[in-house]
This record gives C-alpha cells, structure tokens and sequence, in this order.
C-alpha cells in the first residue's frame, strides 16, 4: 500500500505549473519522492524542474527509482520511459545554462548543489518492447548529444561557467555508435558536463576502436569492461589488454573467445598468452572475471593464477574444461569465495563429474548463483551430486537447462532442494520422458531442437507444481524459459 505522503505527492502534481511554482516553498526532504512520482507517473515539466533545481550533491536513479517505503514499485527494474528520461536530461540542460545568480527565482542553493547525476543501473535486456520505453543504447545516445551540444553551444554562453556536473552512465556502443561516442567524451572533456562511465559494453567493435574508447574513459569511474562478439584473439586481446589494465579500479572484466590464431606460429601464441597473463596480474580489485567461449583447456591454473585477489564471480562457459582445471579451481583460494560461478557448455558427466563435485564442496558456504546448462548431466550424475548440492545453503539460482533429465530425476532434485531456504529459481530442462525417438545419450543440440509432446511436458508441470505447494514453496519458480529472466549480474549478488 502507499503511504499517506506518497498519496499527497501524488495529487500535488496532478496540477504541474502550480506544483513547480511550489517547489521553492517545499522541504528539501520531499524532493526524493517527488522525483520518484514525477517519473513513475511522467510528469514531465515538474521532473525536468526537479533537476534544475536538485538541492543535493547526489541524484542518483538507484536511489531514487528503488522500492521505498512510501511505494513498492521499483521502476529500476522496468525499462525507463523516453518522456521521463527526456525530461531528466532536459532538466540538466537548463541547469548548465543557468549560470547567472538572477537567472531564476529559484534559491540559489538549489541551483549549485547538484554536482553528480547518476543514471547508471537502468534496465536493459537488449530487446525492444515498447516503443515508449528507453533502452541503454537510447540512453547513452541521448547523453551523449547533450555533452555534444553542451561543449559546441559553450563558447557562445555568457556570464561566468556553469557549476559542472558529472554524469555516470553505463555505456553500450558498436560498430555503428562508435564515432558519435567517442565524439560525446572527446567533448565532456574540460566540458561542465563531464561524462564518466561505470560500465562499458563493446559489441562487435575493431581492437583499434576499442583502445580508443578506453584511452577516452576516466580510470576513476570505470568499474566494468564487457567485450562482446569481438573475437579479439590472443593477439587482439594483447594489444586491448594494457590498456583495460590500468584502470586499477576494475571490478569485473567480461572477455569472450579468447583463443589462438592458427594463422600464426604458436610461439607468437605462447608469447601473446603470457602477455595476457602479466597484464591479468595488474589488477588489485578484480572480483568478476568471464571468459566464455575461450579455449581454456588445462590453462585454467594459468590464468586463475596471477590475480592477485579471489574472484567472487567466475564464467567458464564452453570453455572445455579439464579435469585438472576444475582441480586446480576447488584447490585454489578463489573456490571459497565464489558467489556465482557458470560452468555451461562443459561436459561434467565422465571424469569431470568428481573433480566438479569437489569444486562445488569447496564452493557451497558461499555460493548463490549456480549456472550448468548444457553440461550432459543426467539422473545419474545429478543423484550423485545431490548431497553435495543441498550443502549449498544459500544457493538462489540454479540453472539446469539442456541436460538430459528425467521427470524422476527433476522430482528428485525438488524433494532434496527443500533443505535450501534461500533458493527462488530453478531453470530446468524438458525431461527426456517429453521427447519422442530420442537418441542415448542424447546430444545438447537435439535437446535444444528436438520437439516434445506438448501433453506430457503440461502433466509434468502440474506435477511439479503440486509438489512445490504440498512442500510449501509456492514461491519457487520452476521453469523452462532461459530467456524470460535477465541473467544475475555479480554486482546485484
């Protein structure tokens, strides 16, 4: 239910002009949850107002935008929509054009308080729903033509400079966005809209574009570096990796087909790798490292080796993994401190299946996120690992899709999961008792393709179901929908 205060907010700017002529007159302590209801309920010219007039240092989106106590809605988990957002930026504008004392009947400590905007942590899960909504590409585009204009129309502004501001922003750029980017933070600089970047995500982006960016962004602010579908190479990943490791603040690096180049001898391949690996050892705050889809067979010590702090949050998908890795891993010092680990793609079903159960003891006081799709895990190797599994006390996720399970084996799984208080989600694959003609063992390709008797797949479900409410865990969600929830990100863990 809403608060009382909240249902007040909300009927004092049903009427906006009258509303922002009152915002001089109302407690600074009321503008938190003016802002929250102006961009919950797009009341664009009271928000826009809001921030010209912020009265605090700090307007930051996850504080704001969260569930409160006044209102259960938390729209950081909604995408934002384009008036609201528009509105925030315009809002900036105008107060970076405000630089003379009587250039508004606002008070003049409101005017010069606001020194950061942080719009970082906004939803985004890469597809477009509504046309009315903000993506992050959307999102950075629109920033980045304010700091644009801000630094072209500067030279023109009369009266002393405006109080600058420092806007962080997660930043997603590709081939296509490159130019206008890095155009946005050549011109935040010295600029008083300065524009510093918490997450950077390159998609499909060439080594020398890459480099650029990074040589453009504050060591200060960036806390994660994610390069995706580049197929850097070990020699592209050489030449980008000095330049990601000297921002001494990283806490999370996201690094995907890092392999060899057959094209060239593999003494230059050896070189490139311990390059990487020196480079690796300069990091002092790197808690979050994912390597999916590198060749990383019987390298894993290797590379686990030179960081100089325990990960918290390790992605090893498809990476074909050997036993002595996954070894190496529950021996070393970061096994004890994961929170999430993802292990897809790796076949854990043979002489993997004993070195991954120690790693999971290892593991089990402090892991909560626990990814094996496409693993060839079947009833057997489940059953074997469930006394293992229910050790892991805190465990919230656990993500099984695409491993050949039957419905007895995933009845299993849920009677010995009761044990697990914390756990809310459960990615489960269809049992193989649903497909028809399938072959043993089954490949993850036919299971990912295959079809399945739609009527024996709907029993399941029902079955599942009442035994979760018999059990009392109406609140745990069972599920076959991969791509229905946004993967957990290690720094929501």
């Amino acid at each position: 239910m809403h608060t009382l205060v909240f249902l007040s907010t909300r009927q004092v700017l049903q009427c906006q002009p009258a509303a922002c002529q009152a915002l001089p007159l109302l407690p600074r302590e009321l503008f938190p949850l003016l802002f929250k209801v102006a961009f919950m309920d797009k009341k664009t010219v009271v928000l826009r107002e809001l921030v010209h007039t912020w009265p605090f240092p700090l307007l930051s989106f996850q504080q704001l935008l969260q569930e409160c106590a006044h209102c259960s809605r938390a729209l950081l988990q909604e995408r934002p929509s384009t008036e609201s957002m528009q509105a925030v930026i315009l809002g900036l504008t105008a107060r970076l054009h405000t630089s003379e004392p009587g250039a508004s009947t606002q008070p003049l400590c409101r005017k010069h308080a606001l020194r950061v905007l942080d719009m970082t942590g906004l939803l985004d899960d890469g597809v477009e729903q509504d046309p009315g909504t903000m993506s992050m590409w959307d999102c950075t585009a629109a920033v980045a033509r304010t700091c644009i204009a801000q630094q072209q129309g500067g030279a023109t502004e009369p009266g002393p400079a405006p109080v600058p501001v420092e806007v962080r922003v997660d930043l997603r750029v590709n081939r296509a966005s490159y130019a206008f980017l890095r155009e946005a933070l050549r011109s935040s600089v010295g600029s008083p809209l300065r524009l510093c970047c918490r997450d950077l995500r390159a998609e499909d982006l060439p080594m020398r574009n890459t480099v650029a960016l990074l040589q453009l962004l504050d060591a200060g602010c960036l806390r994660r570096v994610d390069l995706r579908f580049n197929n850097l190479g070990l020699r592209g990943l050489s030449v980008i990796i000095p330049h990601v490791a000297r921002f001494q603040h990283l806490a999370s690096l996201r690094l995907h087909y890092v392999h060899g180049d057959s094209r060239q001898p593999s003494v230059d391949g050896e070189d490139n790798f311990r390059y990487f690996l020196a480079q690796m050892g300069r990091f002092t705050c790197l808690r979050e490292l994912s390597m999916g889809s590198s060749l990383l067979s019987g390298r894993l010590d290797q590379l686990l080796s030179t960081l100089q702090s325990p990960l918290e949050s390790l992605e090893l998908a498809f990476c074909a993994l050997l036993p002595e890795d996954l070894r190496f891993l529950a021996r070393s010092p970061h096994a004890a401190h994961l929170k999430k680990l993802d292990l897809s793609g790796n076949d854990l079903s043979g002489s993997q299946l004993a070195p991954f159960q120690g790693l999971l003891q290892a593991s089990a006081a402090t892991l909560l996120h626990l990814e094996l799709t496409e693993c060839q895990l079947a009833d057997t190797q489940l059953l074997a690992t469930l006394p293992i599994l229910t050790q892991c006390a805190s465990l919230r996720y656990l993500g099984l899709y695409g491993n050949p399970l039957s419905m007895a084996g995933l009845k299993e799984l849920l009677r010995d999961s009761a044990a697990q208080a914390e756990l809310r989600t459960v990615v489960h694959p269809f049992p193989v008792d649903c497909y028809e003609g399938l072959p043993w063992p089954p490949p993850a390709s036919v299971l990912l393709e295959a079809s399945i008797n739609e009527e024996k797949f709907a029993r399941v479900e029902a079955e599942l179901h009442q035994l979760l409410l018999a059990s009392g865990r109406a609140h745990v969600l069972w599920t076959t929908d991969i791509y229905g929830r946004l993967a957990a990100d290690y720094f929501s863990l």
